[in-house]
């Protein structure tokens, strides 16, 4: 089946997950739990992942399933896989546990390696975000839905830069990485997926994570990024890739929307 032809259904899995995530959030009360890589999840991460689970498999049952949450599937495995969804069910833990509202859900379709179609979608604003590989990327919200493209600058040599970083985040730790950090002017926003998004839709022009993450936060952003006319590409400018590695962690990376721009001179040690 054509992504296409799926596109509606993971909105709809995602809208119902972002649904439960949002009914434990405004309830106040949840579990939390610290992880063995030292990362929080709460019931609501858990609550996402059963309904991702029970939909995609619904949906597609001979397509698998790679959460964040039942990520412990060895590469000789994986590896077998030309298609597989790639799902984080809540992308922001420490967002939904500070209070902040600035979480989602992701849910990427994976095809030889590559994220071939994204939805990211925020339950607190009922935003959603897709692409589709070759169809362009969209912004869905109670006013209707755009086709959303990335910011495309001219290239200079000092561009005014709106960099996308977490309010959790020392802003010091990512304009350090520019030559010229003057000409940089500060975004705040939580969940990587939603910093790559602002990029994706012109509000921001380059997100910089570093730190660790995990393919399952990237894959749906990508595809989302590239066809909105942007890149996701780790810190040597090269596209990431997936299911390649026994590790699920991302190198660092970059999300920027206007590949034309010198990123090589503008990001410092390049």
């Amino acid at each position: 089946m054509q992504p296409e032809n799926l596109i509606e259904s993971v909105i709809h899995v995602a809208r119902e997950a972002g649904s439960k995530i949002r009914e434990i959030y405004l309830g106040g009360e949840f579990d939390r739990e610290i992880k063995a890589d030292n990362t929080p999840v709460t019931s609501a991460d858990l609550a996402s992942h059963a309904i991702i689970l029970a939909g995609l498999s619904a949906l597609t049952p001979d397509i698998p399933v790679l959460s964040e949450e039942a990520a412990d599937i060895a590469l000789s495995e994986r590896s077998q896989w030309q298609r597989y969804w790639l799902v984080d069910p809540l992308d922001g833990t420490g967002e939904f546990i500070a209070g902040s509202g600035d979480f989602s859900v992701i849910i990427a379709l994976v095809e030889h390696n590559r994220p071939i179609m994204g939805v990211v979608y925020v339950p607190m604003t009922e935003v959603c975000y897709y692409g589709i590989a070759g169809l362009g990327a969209y912004k869905r919200s109670r006013d209707g839905e755009v086709r959303i493209t990335s910011r495309q600058i001219l290239n200079d040599a000092h561009p005014a830069l709106r960099l996308a970083v977490s309010r959790r985040q020392d802003p010091q730790s990512v304009l350090k990485l520019f030559h010229d950090p003057r000409h940089c002017e500060l975004v705040v926003m939580g969940g990587a997926a939603l910093k790559s998004c602002l990029v994706a839709e012109g509000r921001a022009d380059c997100y910089v994570r570093v730190g660790p993450t995990g393919e399952w936060d990237t894959g749906a952003a990508q595809i989302i990024v590239e066809e909105a006319g942007g890149q996701l590409m780790d810190i040597t400018l090269n596209p990431l890739s997936y299911n390649e590695r026994e590790t699920m962690e991302n190198p660092n990376f970059i999300v920027v929307g206007a590949p034309q721009l010198a990123w090589d001179e503008i990001l410092e040690g390049h």
